[in-house]
């Protein structure tokens, strides 16, 4: 619930309570409220959904709402109507969740935070988030993710954008773009710090950790998150919800992304951070377009906006409005330009590794699908970034496969590898991983069948005389 506070002239005063009556809103004029005679303090409660609709109705009456207004918080009201307010906003008809553009505004820029606590909570997350990533553990990564500040950066980009506020427009991106940094700095250095103490030995191939290993092979699926953490934390500003979780999830698609990059740095692997940093570009425009893109449907513009609409249908000149109104978009179209180009260049890049990556499953399932290898089942694959070939490099192709167990498959990293070279027209290095165990039963319907009992899975039971439960091989092509 909030409560108005609208501060007019006696002019205007009758306007108001036109409006008021008309939409059977109970008010409370006090006169004399400043030190000029001529102005009248008007006070009424509305339902949150209603804000956006009343001070509309105010503005085409012609009521000058910039003079004084303020929209407070309030826990309860006892009036003559508001019950009826309540019935038609918030369960009946007129039904909508939708917040004024002002409280949108205050809302998003109350997310604001010093450059301090921002620089110095999201350099303390992405520590956490690195270290999580080293450990493979995702509930440390989990956690890193709470403390990281970025749901407000990334929502008053967005609220900018839609609003045409080029102060918010700056903030949002300058703590975007320097955050990032400031995350990136922080896992270099805890990397670097790991190493010279010899708590994590420099030679670790930090790519085959499983955490990391999901940051550096971006797909369609990790644009998705961030798609889909910009909406919904659009539509939790826009609305009564809670913004609070949302920026769990803003943050996740962000965070562990230049965690990774400062641990690629750190250990002088291309394929990390040239991989993560595609992951964390292609996210963080994501989060803000579809964070804008949100707003834009739920209705949300510019004052400027609504203004010259109003203007153009009492009559005046469309051209001059139109003309208007282009000069004062300059601050929204550039950011918007800038986030395009951003994405094109990212998309891009994100276009072809997925590609490659599906010319390599096909590659791949052609190969298992032979006759010899029929016994094999794939159980996950990787393929690194391909922009490490710019860097004198190979890109790397991770294979896991089940065997059974005492089997031997000598020349499958090979073949593999072969037939990704004809499928791509790359040169690849391809690392097979084999993991062993014996299988019991068949599958019925949809179920498996052990020692006469109904399954709903596989029993794989490791042979105690196997070797290793997870073997390598490996095909490199020469350099």
């Amino acid at each position: 619930m909030r409560l108005i506070k609208l501060l007019v002239s006696e002019d205007t005063k009758q306007s108001v309570v036109d409006v008021l009556e008309t939409e059977n809103i109970d008010f409370v004029v006090t006169k004399d409220a400043t030190e000029h005679e001529n102005d009248v303090l008007v006070e009424f409660p509305l339902p949150t959904q209603a804000v956006g609709y009343v001070i509309d109705e105010l503005r085409d009456a012609g009521v000058d709402d910039k003079k004084y207004t303020v929209i407070a918080s309030a826990e309860t009201a006892k009036t003559r109507n508001y019950h009826e307010l309540e019935e038609r906003f918030v369960a009946g008809v007129e039904e909508d969740d939708a917040v004024a553009r002002e409280e949108i505004r205050a809302k998003a820029l109350d997310m604001h935070r010093s450059k301090l606590t921002y620089y110095s909570m999201t350099m303390f997350s992405a520590i956490v988030a690195a270290a999580g990533l080293l450990m493979d553990s995702p509930a440390v990564v989990v956690g890193a993710m709470v403390i990281a500040p970025q749901v407000g950066s990334a929502l008053i980009a967005g609220v900018g954008i839609s609003l045409n506020d080029r102060r918010m427009i700056r903030i949002g991106f300058a703590q975007q773009l320097f955050g990032f940094g400031a995350a990136i700095l922080g896992a270099f250095a805890l990397g670097l710090l790991l190493q010279s103490g010899q708590i994590v030995t420099s030679v670790l191939d930090v790519s085959t950790v499983s955490q990391i290993s999901k940051r550096i092979s971006p797909g369609l699926l990790s644009l998705l998150v961030g798609l889909c953490a910009g909406a919904a934390g659009a539509f939790g500003l826009a609305t009564a919800l809670p913004v609070s979780l949302v920026g769990v999830m803003i943050a996740a698609a962000l965070i562990p992304a230049a965690a990774a990059i400062g641990i690629g740095l750190a250990w002088g692997l291309p394929g990390v951070y040239l991989g993560a940093s595609v992951l964390l570009v292609a996210n963080a425009v994501a989060v803000n377009v579809s964070a804008f893109l949100v707003l834009w449907y739920l209705g949300y513009r510019p004052d400027s906006w609504t203004e010259n609409t109003r203007e153009t249908n009492g009559g005046e000149s469309v051209a001059a409005a139109e003309t208007d109104g282009h000069a004062q978009y300059a601050a929204a179209a550039v950011a918007l330009l800038v986030l395009a180009g951003i994405f094109v260049g990212a998309g891009g890049l994100l276009v072809g590794q997925i590609a490659f990556d599906n010319d390599v499953n096909t590659a791949v399932e052609d190969v298992l699908e032979q006759e010899q290898y029929g016994e094999l089942e794939l159980t996950s694959m990787r393929a690194e970034v391909g922009m490490v070939r710019y860097f004198g490099q190979t890109p790397e192709i991770t294979v896991v496969v089940m065997r059974p167990a005492d089997e031997s498959y000598p020349d499958l990293a090979s073949t593999i590898r072969e037939r990704i070279r004809q499928e791509t027209g790359y040169d690849v290095a391809v690392a097979v991983e084999f993991r062993e165990g014996q299988r019991v039963g068949h599958s019925v319907a949809g179920q498996k069948r052990v020692d006469g009992r109904s399954s709903s899975a596989l029993a794989s039971v490791p042979t105690p005389s196997s070797p290793p439960p997870a073997s390598v091989t490996r095909a490199h092509s020469s350099r």
